[in-house]
């Protein structure tokens, strides 16, 4: 499987766009964020 083909989320702090990773591949649909750093900081993106 190519990387374009991999499913792609936003992060909810920061907005960026992240790929599937294998270590996600059991709990995928609970990935919010995109790094440690974000998680930890949970403050999200304004909607605007």
């Amino acid at each position: 499987m190519r990387k374009s083909e991999l499913p792609v989320k936003h992060c909810v702090t920061c907005g960026l766009a992240f790929t599937w990773r294998k270590k996600w591949a059991r709990c995928w649909d609970e990935v919010r964020y995109c790094s440690e750093r974000c998680r930890r900081q949970k403050k999200p993106v304004s909607g605007g």
